[in-house]
This record gives C-alpha cells, structure tokens and sequence, in this order.
C-alpha cells in the first residue's frame, strides 16, 4: 500500500440491509499505530470494524486494508484477509477445553507461545496463580472464568496468529478500569501491532494521554 498505510479510507460510505450506517468515514492508519473509536450504542462502530474485516460491504468512497481493495475483494479472498487480522467481537466463543487449547484455537499448540499471547493480553498475572497454568478447563462458555478474564483469553487468542492489525470490539468492557487500562496499555506497547479499539466512553484519565 502507498506510503504504508496498512488500512486507509477515504469518503467513505458504509450501508447494512440498504440503510447508511455511516457516510464520509476518513481513517488511515500505519504499523504501530492506534485509533479510539468513541461513540454511543448504535452509532456505527461495530459496522465499521465489519467492513475492516470484510463482513459488511463498502458502498462508496476508497477502502484499503493492508494490499486488499474492500470495494471489490472478491469473496475467496477473505479468508487470506482475515488471516492477517486479529478481531475480538463482543460475542466470542469459549470452549469447554483447557485455558491453552483455547487461546490456541486452531493455531500449533506451542505453550511458550501462548503463555506470551497470554501475558500481552493481561492475563499473566492470573495464569501464574492457576495450580494447573495453562492446562486449567475453562468450562463450558468460559463459565470458571470472570466475565474480565473471558475477553482477556480472547484477545490472547486474537494475537496468537501474530497478526500485524488488531480489532477490538468492547474487548475491555468486562474490567474495572484498572485492569483495562493495564490491557490496553500492553497491546499500545507492541511497536507492530496497528491497533483499533472501540469503546462506549473514553475516561477524562484517557484523553489526557493524547
């Protein structure tokens, strides 16, 4: 992509079921960077977010994410998008298996490399207080996990693809601000991951920081 934008739109239009969601969205990101995206419930964000990941169609305006022109993708090549993104959606799935074979979900089962996804999703405090680590079971829906542990998992699972764009639905919700604020700030120290985050509310304490 010229200059390296890894995601860059221009103008754009953004429809779902024939009805406009968002118009004139300008958005351009390179690697390493970050973007909030603030709004209230059903102002747009997760549809935005969709048409990154190639689930919503862009009608208008220019779409590019990484060498992909979202306008025209074909649909058999989706997949090789979504391999190089990271997406964490408010509805992801936990599975009754260990806390390992979860974060791994479909990728090698190597235990150093998901003890690192784990670590940078914020959830290595808590791995080294498990008797059991990385071979602790879940549960059926992450039901022996807290609701701030459940979207830390995913977000490690997001990450063990080592993907070079990270998107984040209310990946944060479940936590105090504390614990997010922790999160956040070890995804925001990876100087390769390009990173958007969409958020209800951005606390004063936040925004000070930009």
């Amino acid at each position: 992509m010229d200059d390296g934008a890894l995601i860059r739109y221009k103008n754009v239009e953004i429809h779902q079921q024939e009805l406009c969601v968002l118009s004139d969205v300008n958005l351009e990101l390179h690697k390493g960077e970050f973007v909030y995206l603030i709004g209230k419930v059903g102002s747009g964000k997760t549809s935005l977010l969709k048409t990154l990941y190639g689930e919503l169609d862009v009608i208008d305006g220019e779409a590019k994410v990484l060498d992909y022109n979202m306008r025209s993708i074909k649909r058999k090549h989706i997949p090789q998008l979504r391999r190089k993104l990271g997406i964490v959606f408010q509805d992801f799935q936990l599975f009754a298996f260990s806390l390992g074979q979860n974060v791994a979900a479909g990728a090698a089962y190597d235990r150093s490399r998901v003890e690192r996804c784990l670590d940078e999703a914020g959830f290595g405090q808590r791995l080294s207080e498990m008797p059991e680590g990385l071979d602790t079971v879940v549960g059926e829906e992450g039901s022996n996990l807290s609701g701030g542990q459940k979207q830390r998992v995913a977000i490690a699972r997001a990450l063990i693809h080592d993907c070079s764009i990270l998107l984040i639905d209310e990946g944060t919700s479940a936590l105090d601000q504390k614990n997010a604020d922790i999160v956040e700030q070890s995804l925001l120290s990876n100087p390769d991951l390009t990173l958007i985050l969409i958020s209800h509310h951005l606390t004063a304490e936040r925004k000070k920081q930009f």
